[in-house]
């Protein structure tokens, strides 16, 4: 059995401390089991590791996503890389490619799509196990997991069964419902619907088959060079609502889809994170601050507080999810970012009448770690150590830096940093037309860094 897991989002539903590069699956709210806190993504992986599903597993996900992974899972957890967000068809058919042509896995191996932030009990992927054996026994083109149930919920959608099949666990499936209403829901209950709760697995070779028909590029390289072509849309409309033998397995146990502020703050491991006061008279409030100044609660009752750099809300937690349309016309770029090196947080961002611009960060980077070494065609940078030491390869030379240095970089010279203890400094950026697409990387490796000094003949400096 092959797990696939999708990573995508853009984070709108728990704004503002999701953003395109941090999305829900990474915000570390939950509880762990030392007591620590940890993100979803963090949560799935360490059960997938106790029932033994961890090396079955490889997470698709886009480049944004990329070193949130890394730094949350570590450099070994396998990843697929989506050239560009489209949808869940698209990047299920990548997966299927990369896992025939790059891995060489068997046509008849079973593979497991599922999302990577359920917030399951450990049960859940025992269930996930039994789906290889129902896929043989039942000879579907697809089987699901079904959720029982709670409550006629409009969030899910509803797989209805036809009869169990005999001496199976399983049910023939008859049709989806996609969210009806809560009074549709009671209904649905009645016949015996479950939820969806996006979980589906196939033989490879049914989607190698799919693909073929669809005239759609087997080969892995082919397929990512082609991949903006790719139909925009969901692998349960393109694929599993087109199916003509799906079966479902259900699952009776504790399930939630923590997308939204109020169910998030139905399992987030404190009710106050960061920087400031819940006062004695508030009533199922939650404070999440990430900025550097205090914020005070008093007298509310079932609301939500989050600041971030990215932006501040306060909103009634069953209004919350609500916010994803209000912010729809938002499009700055995130100010708050997680690499795998550090972090880097914009602190002012200035405009000027002649097209000139010019943006602040303050930027952290963690002991023994590197940014890659790179230039930018468009802008200069001044860097301002601040906290720490480290090494500075700057067009030929590599030097010691310390709190206090002063870096000047005009465009197109190259330069990168690597910590010898936790490091931080100040950014300006300053030019016409400042993107984070103005990136031209050399090396990401310090080691390629060192090399390539050594073969050039350049001067390090001890």
């Amino acid at each position: 059995m092959k797990l696939v897991l999708l990573s995508g989002g853009s984070g709108k539903r728990l704004w503002p401390l999701s953003n395109d590069t941090r999305s829900k699956q990474f915000l570390k709210v939950l509880e762990g089991k030392n007591g620590e806190k940890q993100s979803m993504v963090q949560r799935v992986w360490g059960q997938l590791e106790a029932v033994g599903l961890a090396e079955s597993g490889v997470i698709a996900t886009s480049k944004m996503q990329r070193d949130m992974i890394h730094r949350q899972l570590g450099m070994d957890v396998p990843l697929i890389i989506e050239p560009e967000r489209r949808d869940t068809f698209p990047a299920i058919a990548l997966a299927a490619s990369y896992l025939y042509t790059i891995e060489n896995v068997s046509e008849d191996e079973t593979v497991v799509v599922l999302p990577v932030d359920p917030y399951v009990e450990d049960s859940f992927f025992q269930r996930v196990k039994e789906l290889e054996n129902v896929l043989e026994h039942s000879n579907a083109e697809l089987a699901l997991i079904g959720v029982k149930p709670t409550y006629p919920s409009s969030k899910y959608g509803y797989i209805v069964p036809k009869e169990k099949a005999e001496g199976a666990e399983y049910f023939v499936v008859n049709h989806f419902t996609e969210k009806p209403s809560e009074e549709k829901a009671q209904t649905l209950i009645e016949m015996n619907a479950f939820w969806n709760c996006g979980v589906f697995a196939f033989k490879l070779k049914y989607l190698v088959n799919l693909l073929m028909e669809k005239g759609i590029p087997l080969h892995f390289d082919q397929l990512s060079s082609q991949y903006s072509t790719l139909p925009k849309i969901s692998f349960d409309y393109e694929v599993v609502e087109k199916a003509n033998h799906i079966v479902v397995l259900p699952y009776d146990g504790y399930w939630k889809d923590l997308g939204t502020w109020n169910t998030l703050t139905e399992e987030m491991a404190t009710k106050q994170i960061g920087k400031g006061v819940l006062a004695e008279d508030v009533v199922n409030t939650h404070l999440v601050n990430e900025l550097d100044i205090p914020v005070t609660v008093i007298g509310t009752k079932d609301l939500v507080v989050a600041a971030s750099p990215d932006g501040i809300l306060v909103a009634d937690k069953a209004s919350s999810p609500k916010i994803k349309d209000l912010i729809n016309g938002f499009h700055q770029p995130p100010m708050y970012e997680e690499r795998i090196w550090g972090w880097s947080r914009v602190l002012d961002y200035a405009k000027y009448e002649d097209g000139q611009e010019m943006v602040t960060k303050r930027i952290c980077i963690h002991e023994g770690k590197n940014s890659s070494y790179h230039y930018h065609h468009l802008r200069d940078e001044v860097w301002t150590i601040v906290r720490g030491e480290g090494e500075l390869a700057l067009d030929e030379h590599i030097t010691r830096v310390k709190a206090g240095d002063i870096i000047h970089l005009p465009a197109g010279r190259k330069h990168g940093i690597r910590a010898i203890t936790e490091l931080e400094f100040i950014e300006v950026q300053t030019g016409s037309g400042i993107s984070d697409e103005d990136f031209v990387r050399l090396y990401f490796n310090w080691d390629d860094v060192i090399r390539h000094f050594q073969k050039s003949k350049a001067k390090v400096i001890s």
